[in-house]
């Protein structure tokens, strides 16, 4: 084996993943991160398909089961609070065939444990400045720590730092969709239990849950927008835009907004995608939203990170670190599947975040028709097929 010395950027669930399969090949995987410690947040995600598969063999599959959010309960509200539409659960959340709903921050958690105690973090640092050369890639970091790497494998999101470095900036990359989106923890002032709520306005689409470990609850709003300039860092900005992007809506809106001010993990960003034509250049390469970032309204992005972590690693392994062979079988594989998976995303926002107020009236007519009907789960089985189709369309070797 050659070439086993390798730097991970970003300790999220692409991050993690990957530094755990690459100690397992036999690599040394060093991962920087510039948050102070694994990020606890986020919302709730869900593995399905092939990524169900990869936490099998990672072996933590019981205890993803064991974490589910559990939430029993999905429904459909207007301005006045009342349901129009409820259904259980993984029916709402398109969930079928042993689908796992989990909080972001509990997986992220899960996967950090798996490789604290064998892979070396360097937190509150991140990368200044890259050098490919023929014996290696020389790292400038942050801190102003030097030091040459095998490879550099970038799993540092939709802004990553090693795309700009190593690809050049993100408007080469990064398509907007229109849309955007805000995160974050909020008191439980409704009193949900393990019951996710959805209000739709013109243009503006907002959803809250609690879930059975969490005696809070989450908040996740959309909104359609013609693309904002903001300081991707400073929270302040981001919150006014939030606000503004909401005034005059009913419901508990203005209640939700209220708790972003004291939220820990507020998050705020564009409804984007990333379209490359390659992912690896020279000694470096890309995975998870970095890459093929398919937008958090595909629902996919967790199950991209894994499985594009599984299969990076499994070649970099199968070709005995000659990395040009296993950069060139990670993408031959994952390319179609990140595809297939990024195809959702237009599509599903389209029906998150109505346009107008006719549109929105429509909608909570069909919902509150549909909620009366005895085949109303075939009626949803069928709008959960492509969420299915996509995240099973790749087949996971054995490495």
């Amino acid at each position: 084996m050659k070439n086993t010395n390798v730097l991970i950027s970003g300790a999220g669930i692409a991050g993690t993943a990957l530094a755990y399969w690459l100690r397992r090949h036999g690599f040394t995987p060093t991962v920087v991160e510039r948050a102070s410690g694994i990020r606890e947040g986020g919302y709730k995600v869900d593995i399905r398909g092939a990524a169900l598969e990869v936490v099998r063999r990672m072996g933590v599959l019981d205890e993803i089961r064991r974490l589910r959010t559990d939430v029993r309960e999905g429904s459909v509200v207007d301005a006045t609070g009342k349901r129009v539409a409820s259904m259980d659960g993984d029916t709402f959340g398109g969930r079928v065939h042993g689908d796992a709903e989990i909080l972001r921050g509990d997986l992220n958690r899960i996967l950090y444990e798996l490789t604290e105690n064998d892979v070396e973090y360097l937190f509150d640092d991140s990368i200044a400045s890259l050098t490919d050369g023929p014996d290696g890639v020389k790292v400038t970091f942050d801190s102003g720590r030097t030091q040459v790497f095998d490879l550099v494998l970038g799993a540092d999101g939709l802004h990553s730092r090693t795309r700009d470095l190593a690809f050049g900036p993100e408007n080469r990359y990064v398509r907007d969709l229109g849309h955007y989106i805000s995160i974050f923890s909020v008191p439980n002032r409704l009193d949900l239990d393990r019951e996710e709520l959805t209000y739709v306005g013109a243009g503006r689409t907002v959803l809250t849950y609690s879930t059975a470990r969490d005696t809070g609850a989450k908040a996740m709003f959309l909104f359609a927008s013609e693309p904002l300039t903001y300081d991707h860092r400073d929270r302040a900005e981001q919150q006014r835009l939030l606000a503004s992007a909401y005034a005059g809506e009913g419901w508990e809106v203005p209640g939700l907004l209220e708790g972003m001010a004291s939220a820990p993990d507020f998050y705020f960003d564009s409804l984007s995608q990333v379209h490359m034509d390659r992912w690896s250049q020279g000694r470096v390469a890309l995975l998870g939203d970095a890459a093929c970032c398919a937008s958090p309204a595909s629902g996919q992005g967790t199950g991209l990170a894994l499985v594009a972590a599984y299969v990076l690693a499994g070649e970099l392994a199968a070709a005995g670190g000659a990395y040009e062979a296993g950069f060139a079988g990670y993408e031959r594989q994952v390319r179609p599947f990140a595809e297939q998976n990024q195809k959702l995303g237009p599509a599903n926002v389209k029906r998150m975040v109505m346009r107008t107020s006719g549109q929105v009236r429509f909608s909570m007519a069909m919902l509150s028709l549909m909620a009366r009907l005895p085949g109303k789960e075939r009626i949803m089985a069928k709008l959960i097929e492509p969420i299915h189709k996509a995240a099973t369309a790749i087949t996971l070797g054995e490495y």
